[in-house]
């Protein structure tokens, strides 16, 4: 019974960091649609992105001063200016981006253009060093082809609709497409180049929290720490392109709603989650993920509000499933020979006895017993 016990809880562990990553991409989904509904009420996104982080805050904080007041770091210079770029990076700069880039060209073209985020993740994991490729070896070569086939899926969501299959029938879809920008207002080269900047500063976000939780390893309290920077920096920001006092007003409607969501369930809750599972699997691993919100966000739309889904969207949803699949084989893979290379590692170091240091530390604080019981402890002893 012990045995069995063991193996589920073993099982678990292995399983977690997937639905954690699964679930969180089901909370953008959720978010997605709850923040365009709020946009058509008039919700700046600047003014969006502030709320939410204070939700956020208000929401972790409590938690981390709890449950982290005995293995929170000092707070340093270093680390806190750290914290703050991370503060700019995704609160400020990725999520206005990405709205500004969807409101010069579509919400379907936004969507799916976040599906490069890991091939830029881990182009630039692999300069940071934090992703090892060697082409020798299939898991590598599974990484980088899972990678290639994920944003090839993404293009063909993108580029090809075929025809429409609408699962549901009903009249939402037709308010949705006669809702959306009219292609003449639309600046498509200034929202693609958002969009792609957008994506490129939340990379840079997963690279940033990946050394800094080496520095801070508390997820909570950098939760906490990014979600009340992220305030000062949007609510700067804010005041500069917002000059309408108006804009701050919420009311009992949707844009409370989107507020509070997002807050807590993708600011607050994605950080800590992104922090622990990059702390465990590295930012490759987590970013690997995106592009199922993209498909869930599509199922969610011909489900609930009776969208037209084309037959492009289900070739490259099978495709981007493939992708992901290879990539997290590839990183599994990844695990287990670090685990394995940690264990000979450890088993090919010398003997020593308690309270030693290892390394280069042996020599510090030697005790060699001899002949003659004459002791040498860290200094030379004439018999």
């Amino acid at each position: 019974m012990t045995d069995v016990c063991d193996k589920m809880s073993k099982g678990l562990r292995k399983i977690k960091p997937y639905l954690a990553m699964v679930c969180l991409q089901f909370g953008y989904a959720g978010m997605y649609i709850i923040t365009m509904v709020s946009f058509k009420h008039g919700m700046s996104h600047w003014v969006l992105s502030v709320y939410r982080h204070v939700v956020a805050t208000i929401f972790m904080a409590p938690f981390a001063l709890v449950l982290e007041r005995k293995i929170r770091p000092k707070m340093t210079l270093p680390i806190f200016l750290r914290l703050a770029v991370l503060g700019f990076l995704e609160p400020v700069l990725d999520q206005n981006l990405y709205n500004m880039g969807m409101k010069n060209t579509s919400t379907t073209f936004a969507s799916a253009t976040v599906n490069i985020l890991p091939a830029i993740t881990f182009i630039m994991a692999i300069i940071f060093r934090l992703e090892t490729v060697n082409l020798r070896k299939i898991h590598s070569i599974a990484k980088v082809v899972g990678t290639v086939v994920t944003v090839s899926g993404a293009m063909v969501m993108t580029l090809y609709k075929g025809p429409a299959l609408q699962i549901i029938k009903g009249q939402a879809a037709s308010q949705h497409n006669s809702s959306t920008t009219d292609s003449s207002e639309q600046n498509w080269v200034l929202g693609t180049l958002m969009l792609i900047s957008s994506c490129g500063g939340w990379a840079s976000f997963f690279i940033l929290q990946s050394f800094t939780l080496k520095m801070y390893p508390a997820e909570l309290s950098m939760t906490a720490w990014i979600c009340f920077l992220g305030i000062f920096e949007g609510a700067i920001a804010t005041f500069i392109f917002e000059r309408d006092m108006s804009v701050w007003s919420l009311g009992f409607d949707s844009r409370l709603l989107a507020c509070v969501y997002s807050g807590i369930v993708c600011s607050g809750m994605a950080y800590y989650i992104q922090g622990v599972v990059t702390r465990e699997r590295g930012p490759v691993f987590v970013t690997s993920f995106s592009p199922l919100c993209m498909i869930i966000t599509a199922a969610l739309g011909a489900v609930v509000l009776a969208e037209q889904t084309h037959l492009g969207s289900i070739i490259g949803a099978i495709i981007i499933v493939c992708g992901l699949y290879t990539v997290v084989w590839g990183k599994s893979k990844d695990s287990v020979n670090n685990t394995i290379d940690t264990t000979q590692s450890e088993g090919q170091e010398l003997p020593i006895k308690d309270g030693t240091r290892k390394g280069s530390d042996i020599f510090e604080n030697i005790e060699v017993n001899v002949p003659g019981d004459i002791k040498v402890a860290g200094k030379n002893v004439k018999p």
